[in-house]
């Protein structure tokens, strides 16, 4: 209860009136005076909380704004709060960047959540041709001899037809086990190996789907804006999205040997216990998480 007394008196009383002094005492709105102090994703993240919180509707709408509209949303903000640009040069872009990074990682999960909503469909060729890809990159000597084939398992399946296994992040989670095999391949092949090892050993197609949920979760709770707003000045992609699920992937492998489970059977434990490890990272206002290999 003092909580929410605290947040309503800040939001209604006490946060105008600090704002209304500062302005008197600096002669610059709480926008401005962000961007003179704040850089990378402090900045990035304290302007959105402004404009989240503001009681003027221009400036609440702002986060929320299309990509092809920030120009003119930049313009109405200035006119709103009075900021003259020969005055304040620096201010349209600061803003402009921030806006395309806000709208930006709204973009990017609408994009993810699109893929995570598409099955994986046996019908579809493209589909097809993508889990055959994921086969072809992982054992490029060794052929599959069929479609439907107890050899999924070498790369960490659980049944004969891979199909199955994706029906929690839909294509999603084979477009990511497809992007780390490609893109690094000679990681791809040790991971692998190291995953069919005879006490340690994990299911490496599944640990890799579920990493996707775990990527695609902290996503969706907005735990990934700071390393996102840090990485990326502009629009973050479904490119960055990839990089990071492919940082999970490697580093959840040395983590995964560095604690030496008891068995498999306590994956889910060391699962939640390498998820913790990832949130507290992210909250790090300067966070740089680099796969470094």
């Amino acid at each position: 209860m003092f909580i929410s007394l605290w947040e309503f008196f800040y939001g209604n009383f006490f946060r105008y009136w600090m704002k209304w002094i500062l302005r008197q005492m600096t002669g610059k709105c709480e926008l401005q005076r962000i961007f003179d102090t704040y850089v990378g994703a402090q900045r990035t993240h304290r302007i959105e909380n402004s404009l989240t919180y503001s009681k003027n509707k221009v400036l609440q709408e702002a986060t929320h704004v299309l990509q092809s509209e920030v120009d003119k949303c930049v313009q109405d903000i200035m006119k709103e709060k009075n900021i003259n640009p020969e005055k304040d040069a620096s201010f349209k872009i600061c803003m402009k960047a921030c806006l395309l990074q806000i709208s930006g990682y709204k973009q990017l999960y609408m994009d993810v959540e699109n893929e995570r909503k598409k099955p994986y469909d046996s019908d579809n060729l493209q589909h097809e041709k993508l889990l055959l890809k994921l086969w072809n990159l992982l054992m490029p000597k060794n052929k599959l001899k069929a479609r439907i084939s107890k050899q999924w398992a070498d790369i960490g399946f659980q049944g004969d037809d891979p199909k199955t296994d994706f029906r929690g992040m839909g294509i999603l989670g084979l477009i990511n086990l497809v992007y780390f095999s490609e893109n690094y391949t000679t990681a791809a092949h040790q991971i692998l190996s190291r995953s069919n090892h005879p006490t340690l050993g994990y299911s490496y197609a599944i640990v890799g789907i579920n990493l996707t949920e775990m990527a695609y979760s902290l996503l969706k709770n907005e735990a990934l804006k700071f390393y996102l707003y840090n990485l990326v000045p502009g629009i973050p992609t479904m490119e960055h999205f990839h990089q990071f699920y492919c940082y999970l992937v490697y580093e959840f492998d040395k983590f995964w040997f560095e604690e030496e489970p008891e068995s498999i059977m306590y994956f889910n434990v060391y699962r939640e216990k390498f998820h913790e490890k990832i949130k507290r990272l992210l909250l790090d206002s300067n966070v740089a998480l680099t796969l470094k290999i």
